[in-house]
């Protein structure tokens, strides 16, 4: 087996062990998943399209889970002033607080050193990004680190939306961040 199938099967035995601790509580995989990625994501991006692009899934299987996560009261629901059919998702403390809390998977990567840390979490994004290159898909980055944003404002500001950034939202995932494009010297 070559390097690049090692390292596929060790990334899906780090997401199975995982997925297996996600089953504690009375939260199944799919609905933790959901829920980490509301804690992570920006007031723009909680809409359950965004939520299924995001998994790769459709947007009834993920209406179903985020019905679920309201009911259990991990988020709220939330209908826009302007189009009434437009929903969004935001954690409730309760929700986040879960999220929070230390799993076995996140203890073992915070035994390693920072160096370590640091250099995993840049080759396993820029992994992401080739594979989604690949296959069509859209990045969910940071705002911090995408094209339209202006670290200028205390907060930041999205030229794309065009508004400010409250504190913090700079460090949330944005359905849509656009990678930098690296300009070769």
């Amino acid at each position: 087996m070559d390097m690049s199938h090692r390292i596929r099967a060790l990334i899906n035995r780090i997401a199975r062990l995982d997925a297996a601790h996600s089953w504690e509580g009375d939260l199944n995989p799919a609905q933790r998943g959901a829920l980490e990625y509301l804690v992570q994501a920006n007031m723009y991006s909680r809409a359950p399209s965004h939520v299924a692009e995001y998994f790769g899934t459709t947007r009834g299987t993920m209406s179903q889970t985020l019905k679920v996560l309201a009911r259990k009261g991990y988020v709220s629901e939330e209908t826009s002033k302007s189009d009434k059919r437009s929903i969004s998702y935001t954690p409730t403390d309760a929700g986040s607080a879960l999220i929070a809390a230390s799993n076995p998977i996140s203890a073992a990567f915070e035994a390693l050193n920072p160096d370590e840390q640091a250099e995993l979490e840049k080759t396993l994004r820029r992994g992401l990004q080739l594979a989604l290159k690949a296959n069509g898909g859209q990045s969910f980055g940071l705002c911090k680190t995408c094209e339209h944003y202006d670290p200028q404002e205390v907060n930041g500001f999205c030229k794309l939306l065009s508004v400010s950034l409250s504190k913090g939202e700079n460090n949330k995932i944005c359905v849509e961040h656009k990678e930098v494009a690296v300009v070769a010297s």
